[in-house]
């Protein structure tokens, strides 16, 4: 008999982007029920959809193995009291299925009895009561025949254990959690914009409302909630983890850069390292108590410690991180004596453990929600803000497909093109071509020509970063191509 499942864990089950299957659906090749896809139309269109394929089961026998230790164990199942309760929630449907079973089969079977009892007093001349009858049998005997069991409801059943599903109200969002990750966590790696400041339970910014399902506290909180607000069923998303294998809960998302509150917090230098001659990668890490919220795409302005009276170094730089981890931010930084915080940087005068000061985010270059292919163009360190949307849009796992044209104008200007291979490698749907030419204009024309030989297609939405020219240039392009306005997103550097 065919299941029933949303497109968020039809796509986990037979491990394509949940894009992938909106595109289908929206090309008539599968048919939705309430905003559900059934388990025979997905074996149909996926018949290599097998559990044994699927790492489940690998990701079970991994348990096993102690040489993983605890920290794989943590990060694969919930805490034991997590499991608990949901394989208690589980036994408890599976116990409600059984009850009814038992009821429609003694109903079945007192209907089989009488309708042989009024054959009976018929005289045996009634064709009426025993065609019922016969048709009663026959359809007691397939009911109760041995079935092939649907592989995906195994491995929903699976999954309902492993992990639970989240849905977002009323945005309709929804995100899995697995492990011993919060709420806050697993919206956050899904590409959630929710609303949180600290992170530690010390605000409440995070607090979320729970409409269906049940929750487990996995953290001590400072914050104190109302009597009213528990009553109400709020808690904190940070400090809750889902305790049934389906959760809903009503909180506000950020829609863009306007919801995101301008910040100011001091960081420390976790690592400064060069990429490449000319490109330093500065890592950064926020205090556990105070955290950067940030859209991918957005800019912070960095500012370094004073030498003396009246220096002033501070920068605006695109950060080149997914918002998805918030304490650990990235920069690309490239030599430019111009810039007051790249000239100490590649001077050698910032170590280890010094503070940066940040003011932000800022800037409206950020993933627009759309269910289009996404092609993304860079040049230089332009790649540094693409470089976070791409990872946003692989943790949101909605776009179709993902590919990135990147030009580099010097000979270090593809300084992360390892990341670019593992990309590729590890991805189906992501594709990437490298190139060079010393202007960045021509660059950008012949970058438009290889965009319409290898993939051209107008229907994508494309997010265009770099120096002025190459913006100009390869929007230009485009927009002569028929690509309309609102499908172009640009942010140019000096």
């Amino acid at each position: 008999m065919s299941h029933w499942v949303t497109i968020w864990r039809a796509a986990q089950l037979v491990g394509v982007p949940r894009g992938m299957l909106q595109q289908r659906v929206r090309a008539g090749e599968i048919e939705l029920a309430d905003g559900l896809v059934s388990t025979e139309t997905l074996l149909r269109l996926y018949p290599q959809a097998r559990l044994e394929e699927s790492g489940l089961l690998e990701r079970v026998v991994q348990i096993r193995d102690e040489a993983f230790g605890r920290r794989l164990r943590e990060r694969v199942l919930p805490s034991q009291e997590v499991l608990a309760r949901r394989l208690f929630r589980q036994s408890q449907e599976l116990a409600d299925v059984q009850r009814h079973l038992q009821r429609y089969h003694a109903l079945v079977i007192a209907l089989r009895d009488e309708l042989r009892r009024l054959h009976a007093e018929a005289g045996g001349d009634e064709p009426r009561l025993l065609a019922l009858q016969h048709q009663l049998n026959d359809g007691l005997a397939r009911a109760l025949a041995t079935e092939s069991v649907d592989v995906l409801d195994v491995m929903d059943d699976v999954l309902k254990v492993m992990s639970a599903q989240v849905t977002l109200k009323p945005s309709g969002h929804q995100f899995a959690v697995e492990g011993r990750d919060s709420l806050l966590q697993a919206g956050m790696r899904a590409g959630l914009q929710l609303n949180y400041g600290c992170g530690n339970g010390s605000c409440g910014m995070c607090k979320v409302r729970v409409t269906d399902g049940e929750v487990a506290r996995i953290l001590h909180t400072d914050y104190p909630l109302s009597e009213a607000e528990k009553a109400q069923g709020y808690v904190l998303a940070c400090a809750h983890t889902a305790a049934s294998a389906e959760l809903t809960i009503e909180t506000l998302e950020a829609a863009g850069p306007d919801d995101i509150p301008p910040q100011q917090l001091v960081a420390s230098v976790r690592a400064l390292r060069a990429l490449a001659p000319d490109t330093l990668l500065l890592h950064l890490q926020t205090p556990r108590s105070h955290r950067l919220r940030f859209l991918a795409g957005q800019s912070i302005t960095l500012g370094l410690p004073p030498r003396g009276e009246g220096d002033d170094a501070h920068a605006l730089h695109p950060i080149a991180s997914c918002p998805c981890d918030d304490r650990n931010l990235h920069f690309f930084i490239p030599r430019d004596d111009g810039d007051a915080v790249a000239a100490r940087l590649f001077a050698g005068e910032i170590k280890a453990g010094d503070a940066v000061t940040l003011w932000g985010p800022s800037g409206r270059f950020v993933l627009a929600e759309d269910t289009r292919p996404l092609v993304f163009a860079a040049c230089d360190t332009g790649f540094a803000p693409v470089k976070s949307l791409i990872e946003h849009a692989l943790s949101l796992d909605s776009a179709p497909s993902i590919s990135l044209f990147w030009l580099a104008t010097r000979p270090d200007g593809h300084f992360m093109a390892n990341q670019c291979r593992a990309w590729s490698e590890a991805l189906d749907p992501f594709e990437y071509a490298l190139s060079t030419h010393a202007d960045a204009a021509t660059g950008a024309t012949q970058m438009a020509a290889a965009m319409r030989a290898d993939l051209f297609d107008i229907d994508c939405a494309y997010y265009i970063a770099g120096p002025h020219a190459f913006v100009r240039t390869l929007a230009q392009e485009l927009s002569a191509a028929g690509v309309p306005a609102s499908q172009l997103h640009t942010e140019a550097s000096a």
